[in-house]
């Protein structure tokens, strides 16, 4: 049974950023081996702790969301205490409700992403069969021009026909 946790945990800040990049790899690779996986990598960067830890007053917070198995757990904790980088880590289960409404958001803007991914496509070919028009109006060859189908929401936006009057001479 998978569960959602977060491991929050602060490095020492003489840390480059290629340890940095090692230790989460490392971390990545212990929870895909149990059958886990990364959610997401938040780095805070460098802060100002609120009490020295080893002699140190700054430390480089991290934050790693996933989802576990209990072994797991067990399985990083371990690896995260004989890590010197690390000066203090937490692995704590994350709110069930809290989980479930980030991931609503997430799909929620996913869709609006895609979606408006869908109408710039469409913008784009609309514009091209207007250039293909014009140029067909100036007598150039022109390939094929594509055909262009419109959204119920799309549709509404669209202007009339524009109907050519008849001038009567007197």
């Amino acid at each position: 049974m998978s569960r959602d946790y977060e491991l929050g945990f602060i490095l020492q800040p003489e840390v480059n950023e290629e340890q940095t990049r090692s230790l989460v790899e490392r971390i990545e690779q212990i929870v895909t081996t149990y059958g886990g996986q990364v959610v997401r990598v938040n780095q805070w960067g460098r802060r100002r702790l609120a009490y020295p830890i080893e002699h140190n007053r700054d430390g480089f917070y991290m934050f790693i969301d996933m989802i576990l198995t209990p072994e797991t757990v067990s399985e990083l904790d371990r690896t995260l205490k004989v890590s010197e980088e690390v000066l203090r880590h937490l692995i704590k289960r994350r709110d069930p409700k809290s989980v479930q409404k980030e991931r609503e958001a997430r799909a929620t803007a996913a869709q609006a992403q895609a979606t408006a991914a869908a109408e710039s496509e469409a913008a784009a070919a609309n514009a091209e069969a207007v250039a293909n028009v014009e140029a067909s109006e100036e007598g150039q060859a022109i390939e094929e021009a594509p055909v262009v189908v419109l959204t119920a929401e799309e549709d509404d936006f669209v202007p009339p026909a524009i109907e050519e009057e008849e001038t009567i001479e007197a």
